[in-house]
């Protein structure tokens, strides 16, 4: 499995190379790969549907329970079949839909790189790795939403995804962190069975809001639903694979993956049953209300993934394999209907549907698979959609919480998906034909494939439901439940109330249907009335306040003033540093002046003069000559305690200094008034405080022996060792020999470059004369 999620990214990789040998064909052949593995994952599926679960581990960081461990078992194979069977075809109708585009080549490699990501994710059974490939998924999506860069509306839609995606990422890194911790390990596999520590711990509350935060911004959750139908300013191809059968569904695989461990959790089922639902009903009543077609789309799937969601959240052997067939059943019809999208807008030039009309002559394969497809959104039989559809409300039948509000808002999202899966089927295709921008015809094999054969998967599945439920459903199901089940996918289960709500729901939709074009006007200014106010409107006040409050904070402390610098810098020091020294070590010092001589006050009282004289005095010449004093001082210290080779270095040094200084200082105008008397006094107050810790903290640590000085190592084994009798010599030579070989280096690039500015300025001189 590890070679089956690297193959991606090495195909990447050749994709430059590839496209020069295969020209127009490039779809074609990368397509091989994912259908490859297509034909790998389901080899497993006779093992995996007979209860076997596959694991294979390769050490990454073992030392701190990181491994790149992958697990194969009935959710993971349906997740890996999904997308590697829905990429083989968006990979061969991205080379007709972009064709003659000049960046395909990018295309190919972000898409393969993403495919691999996500495969990464819904195979990975260690959640630091998993975490990896997740972060992987929303950097690809972002560059493939903006694969447009030159339109500023791509570049916007892929940065709130950004944002959006990656924020939630930060939460689930530290949910995920915290589940880790209190299971004992990060592996998956193992987690499943410490689900008992990990539910009565004090962080289970801030670690199940941390993975819902990751999971519900990932899956478009409301609050968080916006930035989906956003992201349509992608490409078509990108639209049908990321956002309707992989990338979204993530935040779903996760949650479904950890529900054995915190499904007992009431915060767990309340959070997922109330959010699923109502992010279900807002992604249905905003698809009734919109007319591009992939907006439509893409609300459709923001309520599919509400409804995956809540059945998550209920919990129920029944609401479990709701979920793993109306997943199923949502990736094969949406796949095929963004595509079909695509197709309308390639060969008409629209993607209105008021604009669309009259099309079924003119692309008679187009309109019929488009006809199945949304046939299958709406939940009419023989189609796959109404097995989930049924299973929908027979979950939802059985939930134990917040029953009445989940059965309503059902019956009310099933109604107006039913017409818009009816405005889908039949507005671009019947009545009048209408005038396109461009002349509308059939699309050819390369666009068409892709739906046609998962349309054809999800009519094979709805005809012989036995065929899902054998192979794939009850081994999804099996994977995330802690009991065995024992049911079997069937087209009829007879006369009953789930038969009757759908039913319901089918009416329901007809009714919306017919008076869809004449409420349209009115249901899209009531919401753009309520955009004004929602959860988008929120993202953008707060980016505004985020970008308002960094530029205020350039303003005042990233203002190029070298001295705010300064002043922030050693306050900061002095903040974090005083504040510990005070309450954890104190400030009572003792001082033994008793033991100071007559000759240490004399240096220490020359010392003070000469600093305040320094900062008091208007005469530049007056204040070198005083900090040349007090080097001269602190030279003198160093030989009274025995290191005169120190002494001899700082008085060449203080020399030096003072010489070069006054040669450039006399030239200069004399000291001018610059700062006002508070820029003195906050200037004077920050230099003081810096100047009692450092005091405060040298003194602290006079008193404080953790270690037996080093020192007596260098007395003892400077001459035996490195045979020389000066110590400071040795230390410098031999125990510091990179260290002072660095100040070399350092000193050796300073002359250089002075060297070099000196001759630069001479040729400059002579070409002037």
């Amino acid at each position: 499995m590890l070679f089956a999620v690297l193959s991606g990214f090495v195909l990447a990789a050749l994709v430059p190379m590839l496209r020069s040998l295969s020209k127009d064909r490039i779809g074609w052949l990368l397509a091989l790969l994912p259908a490859g593995l297509t034909l790998y994952f389901a080899s497993f599926i006779p093992a995996i549907s007979a209860g076997a679960i596959i694991t294979q581990e390769w050490a990454w960081f073992p030392g701190i329970d990181i491994n790149l461990s992958f697990l194969l078992d009935g959710l993971s194979l349906m997740f890996a079949l999904l997308i590697s069977f829905i990429g083989t075809f968006i990979l061969i109708y991205a080379g007709s839909y972009l064709q003659g585009h000049k960046d395909l080549g990018r295309f190919y490699v972000i898409m393969l790189s993403f495919m691999a990501s996500m495969l990464g994710v819904v195979l990975s059974d260690n959640l630091i790795s998993l975490f990896v490939f997740w972060e992987l998924t929303s950097i690809t999506s972002y560059m493939l939403i903006g694969f447009n860069h030159e339109d500023a509306d791509a570049r916007k839609s892929a940065l709130q995804g950004l944002f959006v995606t990656v924020g939630g990422g930060l939460a689930l890194m530290a949910g995920l962190i915290m589940l880790g911790t209190l299971g004992g390990t990060y592996q998956i596999s193992e987690l499943m069975a410490s689900s008992d520590s990990i539910l009565t711990s004090s962080l289970t509350v801030g670690m199940i809001l941390c993975i819902l935060g990751g999971t519900f911004t990932k899956s478009a959750q409301f609050p968080f639903h916006f930035w989906l139908p956003n992201a349509m300013a992608a490409p078509t191809p990108v639209s049908a694979y990321l956002h309707s059968a992989t990338m979204v569904k993530a935040g779903v695989y996760l949650m479904a993956r950890l529900n054995p461990v915190l499904g007992e959790h009431e915060l767990w089922t309340f959070m997922l049953s109330f959010f699923g639902a109502i992010t279900m009903f807002v992604g249905a009543y905003l698809a009734y209300g919109a007319t591009g077609v992939k907006k439509v789309l893409a609300y459709s799937t923001v309520m599919a993934l509400g409804t995956l969601t809540m059945l998550i959240g209920i919990g129920t052997r029944y609401a479990m394999i709701a979920f793993a067939a109306f997943l199923l059943g949502h990736s094969l019809y949406k796949g095929a209907l963004f595509m079909i999208a695509g197709i309308l807008d390639h060969e008409t030039g629209t993607k209105d549907l008021t604009k669309l009309g009259g099309l079924r002559k003119l692309m008679p394969v187009t309109a019929t698979v488009a006809a199945l497809a949304a046939l299958s959104l709406a939940g009419l039989p023989p189609l796959f959609g109404f097995v989930g559809k049924e299973l929908m409300f027979e979950a939802v039948l059985s939930a134990s919480m917040l029953h009445i509000m989940l059965l309503g808002l059902a019956i009310l999202s099933a109604m107006m998906v039913t017409a818009i899966a009816l405005v889908i089927a039949i507005k671009p295709f019947f009545g009048t034909l209408q005038e396109t921008p461009k002349h509308p015809h059939e699309a050819p094999i390369g666009m068409l494939a892709g739906p046609i054969a998962l349309t054809f998967v999800s009519l094979l599945f709805g005809l012989m439901p036995f065929l899902a439920s054998d192979w794939l459903v009850m081994a999804a199901v099996q994977s995330v439940s802690p009991t065995p089940i024992d049911y079997r996918l069937a087209l009829w289960h007879g006369i009953n109330l789930p038969l009757g709500l759908s039913a319901l729901s089918l009416a329901g939709g007809l009714a919306l249907f017919s008076v869809w074009q004449r409420n349209r006007g009115g249901v899209m200014a009531f919401n753009d009335r309520l955009a004004r106010v929602g959860p988008e409107a929120g993202y953008f006040k707060f980016m505004d306040g985020v970008t308002g409050f960094a530029a205020w904070q350039t303003r005042v402390l990233q203002n190029g003033v070298l001295g705010k610098y300064m002043i922030v810098l050693i306050m900061v020091l002095v903040v974090l540093t005083g504040y510990p020294l005070v309450t954890q070590v104190g400030l009572s010092f003792t001082l033994r002046t008793a033991e100071v001589q007559f000759f240490e006050w004399t240096l220490v009282a020359v010392l003070i003069i000469a600093a305040v004289f320094a900062v008091f005095t208007r005469s530049r010449l007056g204040s070198v000559a005083t900090l040349g004093v007090m080097g001269f001082m602190v030279s003198l210290t160093f030989i009274l305690f025995s290191a005169p080779d120190l002494g001899i270095t700082q008085v060449l040094v203080e020399t030096l200094t003072v010489i070069l200084l006054v040669l450039v200082l006399f030239k200069l105008p004399g000291f001018k008034r610059y700062s006002t008397r508070y820029e003195v006094w906050r200037d004077g107050s920050v230099a003081v405080a810096m100047g009692l810790l450092m005091m405060f903290l040298v003194m602290a640590t006079i008193d404080v022996q953790l270690f037996e000085t080093i020192s007596g190592y260098y007395l003892d084994t400077s001459y035996p060792v490195a045979k020389g009798r000066n110590v400071v010599n040795v230390i410098l030579v031999d125990y510091r020999a990179l260290d002072t070989l660095g100040e070399i280096f350092v000193l050796a690039i300073a002359a250089m470059g002075v060297f070099s500015m000196l001759k630069l300025r001479a040729e400059a001189n002579d070409e002037a004369k």
